[in-house]
């Protein structure tokens, strides 16, 4: 019953857009129009299929990536619909003003047929998000780009000079269906010779079994001095109905469990350093954090800064950019960079270096994807290795991070 009132209001849709189908089959022959017809209306069937087994249970059985792919291409069916209404409805204004002044004057000859160029435009709209959201999902989420960045710090000491960071961040294992491609993003890691590679939280979507069938892919990550850790809001559990609150605290058990069969470092609150010559690094990992009300605050950067305060150069490990501004800039000035993902960088957008950086996450947050400064401080938003939701990228690409420290002069 619950799939009732959407099932209606997308077979509106669908009624109202196949209008604009007929209009530009008119010329076609019988055959050619029933593969067309049937073809059209293949897509609610399949809706009607996956929402019955879905209210049945019966999906739990299908192949994760087979229903991941099912769910995606129905979503992007229907949202592409949306921009062929649009022309639709102005359409049907423009006839009904006709058809109001031909009833007003007798002699104005009304055709009640749609417009032929209308059609036309409403079927290309929908056509163009069909086309590009379809393309991400096909060639886009393990096309893995490296991004390279230097940043020039003051008093840098000479011990530090060109040591570099690898970041990755948003791996949300649980939404992986392929498992051999996502080898290629440990093997672009290994392959910049990190001195520390550093990971900004959500391993996960929800639970912490879904990294284990990536144990044997994360674990060959390599740095000179290690890998540092943090959890992300995914990490925690929190979008999950547990059958009891134990079940929930031993997942998160499980959880810092999978860091450490990973070989990772994982910093709950707390900091590690890392000698460098006769320099300190003061790694800084906090849990999330986030300004958003809709995001927990698990995070407390009072404690995990305590006894680094001497540190040569400080990290900070934070999974929600919106942290940097709330916090770090304004009460821990001695904190030179800030580690963050989180946004995906909506994995779609438009990057054009030196031209445009534009993507619907700009306005949820100020910092979205790259690198940010503010005085002696520095802000990296990594735009995530992994997907979640919609199982594709446009315009943002999964990211690897590498970020080089050289000295201000």
């Amino acid at each position: 019953m619950r799939f009732l009132v959407p099932f209606f209001i997308l077979l509106a849709i669908d009624a109202y857009v196949f209008q604009a189908v007929v209009n530009l089959a008119q010329n076609l022959s019988k055959v050619q129009k029933n593969i067309l017809y049937i073809a059209y209306w293949m897509i609610p069937v399949l809706v009607i299929i996956t929402m019955y087994s879905v209210s049945n249970g019966w999906t739990d059985s299908w192949p994760k990536s087979v229903f991941t792919l099912v769910r995606a291409l129905l979503a992007i069916a229907y949202f592409s619909k949306l921009f062929a209404v649009i022309p639709l409805i102005f359409d049907d204004i423009r006839r009904l003003f006709i058809w109001s002044k031909a009833k007003v004057y007798p002699e104005i000859e009304y055709d009640p047929s749609r417009s032929g160029f209308m059609s036309k435009m409403a079927l290309l709209i929908s056509g163009l998000p069909f086309g590009l959201l379809s393309y991400g999902i096909l060639r886009n989420p393990y096309r893995y780009k490296l991004h390279q960045e230097t940043i020039y710090i003051k008093d840098l000491p000479e011990d530090l000079e060109n040591f570099k960071i690898v970041q990755i961040s948003d791996i949300h294992s649980g939404s992986f269906f392929l498992k051999e491609p996502v080898k290629s993003s440990v093997a672009l890691v290994n392959k910049c010779k990190p001195d520390v590679v550093f990971f900004t939280g959500d391993l996960v979507n929800s639970k912490s079994d879904e990294i284990e069938e990536y144990f044997d892919v994360f674990d060959k990550i390599t740095a000179k001095h290690g890998v540092y850790s943090v959890l992300g809001n995914h990490d925690y559990g929190d979008y999950h109905q547990w059958d009891s609150a134990e079940q929930k605290k031993d997942n998160f058990q499980k959880m810092i469990d999978a860091h450490k069969t990973l070989g990772w470092k994982l910093l709950l609150n707390e900091n590690a350093e890392i000698k460098v010559g006769n320099s300190t690094i003061g790694v800084i990992g906090v849990e999330n954090y986030s300004m958003l009300l809709r995001f927990p605050k698990y995070g407390d950067l009072s404690k995990a800064y305590k006894g680094v305060e001497h540190a040569d150069f400080k990290v900070l490990l934070s999974h929600d950019p919106s942290h940097w501004n709330g916090q770090v800039t304004t009460k821990y000035k001695d904190i030179a960079l800030t580690l963050s993902g989180h946004t995906h960088g909506f994995q779609f957008g438009i990057e054009i270096p030196g031209w445009i950086k534009w993507s619907p996450s700009q306005f949820v947050y100020k910092q979205w994807a790259g690198l940010y400064q503010e005085k002696n401080q520095y802000l990296y938003v990594n735009r995530g290795l992994g997907f979640l939701g919609y199982p594709g990228r446009v315009g943002i690409l999964p990211e690897i991070t590498e970020i080089v420290l050289k000295k201000q002069v």
